[in-house]
């Protein structure tokens, strides 16, 4: 054994064997220790590479899907609104031909009581266009006192009339449908002593 600066030959490739370095993935003269590494590192690469795939075609659809969305609701606004005017539009067709008797009344030259019997006819007719429309009148006089559709302007002491029902009413009440509209405005009976 031949000694190279105070060191055996032995002692130096121990020593060498120590302090090796990883092999270089440039070099050609390199076994299947190093191609071995290679496939490791290509496998998570290429599995990062079909993720970020899925996840650009997922964020692709989502973003898709939220414009069909915006289209939807903005297409069922629109429709929504098409409706409220044609809906509005039905009803007041309904209500010319009451605006085309008043014109012909007020230009009709005739005594009082004609007048007024023109005037009872167009009401009559205002009356039907309402009810067509589902529009009614609240039933009130002589009625008792209901908050949820009567609006109490004045309580009126009086014998003639039950305590807490409608006396007077100042002005009508409509419903449309089951909802309401106006509350009547009205007065409610107080019997004193009670």
């Amino acid at each position: 054994m031949a000694k190279a600066n105070g060191r055996s030959e032995v002692e130096k490739s121990a020593l060498d064997l120590e302090h090796e370095l990883p092999a270089g993935s440039g070099d050609g003269d390199e076994g299947a220790p190093g191609t071995a590494a290679t496939r490791e590192s290509s496998a998570p690469e290429s599995e990062l590479q079909k993720v970020k795939a899925e996840r650009d075609s997922l964020l692709d659809r989502l973003s898709r899907a939220q414009a069909e969305f915006e289209n939807a609701r903005r297409r069922a606004s629109k429709e929504q609104q098409d409706f409220r005017d044609y809906a509005t539009a039905d009803a007041i067709k309904s209500l010319l031909p009451v605006v085309d008797s008043l014109e012909r009344a007020l230009q009709a030259k005739s005594d009082a009581a004609e007048f007024r019997g023109g005037v009872e006819l167009i009401y009559k007719q205002l009356q039907a266009a309402l009810a067509r429309l589902s529009v009614n009148a609240i039933a009130s006089l002589g009625e008792p006192f209901d908050p949820r559709y009567h609006e109490a302007i004045e309580m009126v002491e009086t014998t003639e009339a039950p305590d807490h029902h409608v006396v007077e009413e100042l002005q009508r009440g409509y419903k449309f449908k089951d909802r309401l509209l106006r509350p009547a405005m009205v007065k409610v009976a107080r019997n004193p002593g009670k």
